[in-house]
């Protein structure tokens, strides 16, 4: 909480007593009030109470700790990639993915007045995703927590020379004036959110309608292992729709594989190609299984 600039920390205190009123419907997220992951929560489920968390670490703590009974986090950006740990903290958290969300990115400029502007604040995400406008105008990007903490931030401060990019509803929050509207390099910009509980969905509850499923895997260390491991699918015809490395470690002897599927188990393509994969892996651990909330393809 005290992580907070001040002009946020009034906005956290009432949205933290409305959470703990009522966790059932609550929905955690990474960031301060007026940030993306506060828009997605609330175009989710326009009935949930938004927890903000300071971390990532933060928000799934809330649904372990049972202060929270789901979670909505930034998973990738089509612009900018993945998010930095989410690959790491999502297998640790021991939590299940039980729902996705596509929402598309719009950031703004905002400031105390016009400036000219020195520096910009931002989450890294939307200091990449709007790298070539900073640029462009000579404006140092500076990283910071979230999107809206950054704004919050340059509240704080005072400072004219500074200012924040964020979703437009933060200048609201926090008192800023919007000095220019849709700063991402690309128009088609968007995040997808993957929404996590303490418990699974069960695939028969998907009612046969279009699923996705994700898993990390780590292959055998022996030759095409990969190869023949990712042969289940394409014999099986699996779609796999995403497929990510990364080290766990410092030995880099091992690589574990993070991927998405579309169907679920229960499906008899899905439990045979699983299966086939299982049989060329250290390990095969399954993350859940949710609808799909937009086609692939």
């Amino acid at each position: 909480m005290d992580s907070y600039p001040q002009p946020a920390r009034t906005l956290v205190t009432q949205m933290e007593a409305d959470a703990a009123a009522d966790p059932a419907r609550t929905l955690a997220l990474q960031g301060a009030p007026g940030c993306n992951g506060h828009r997605a929560a609330l175009e989710y489920d326009s009935e949930c109470h938004p927890l903000p968390c300071f971390a990532f670490e933060d928000a799934l703590d809330a649904v372990k700790e049972g202060r929270a009974a789901r979670a909505i986090i930034p998973i990738e950006n089509s612009q900018n990639g993945r998010v930095a740990d989410i690959h790491f903290l999502l297998p640790e958290s021991g939590l299940a993915i039980v729902g996705e969300h596509f929402m598309e990115i719009h950031h703004a400029m905002m400031g105390l007045g016009k400036g000219p502007f020195t520096a910009a604040y931002s989450h890294p995400q939307a200091l990449g995703q709007s790298r070539h406008y900073l640029r462009d105008r000579g404006i140092v990007p500076l990283s910071y927590a979230d999107t809206a903490g950054a704004a919050a931030y340059v509240k704080e401060q005072g400072d004219p020379s500074a200012c924040a990019i964020a979703p437009a509803l933060a200048a609201e929050l926090y008192g800023l004036e919007i000095i220019e509207r849709n700063v991402e390099d690309a128009a088609d910009n968007m995040t997808r959110f993957v929404v996590l509980a303490r418990e699974p969905l069960d695939p028969a509850s998907l009612g046969g309608g279009p699923a996705m499923t994700t898993f990390i895997f780590e292959v055998r260390n022996v030759p095409a292992a990969l190869y023949k491991a990712l042969g289940a699918f394409a014999t099986n015809g699996v779609n796999m729709t995403k497929l990510e490395s990364y080290q766990v470690g410092a030995s880099f002897a091992a690589t574990t594989f993070y991927a998405d599927i579309e169907g679920a188990p229960g499906d008899p393509r899905v439990d045979q190609a699983i299966d086939e994969l299982s049989f060329h892996c250290k390990f095969v651990r399954l993350l859940g299984s949710y609808p799909q909330a937009r086609a692939r393809g």
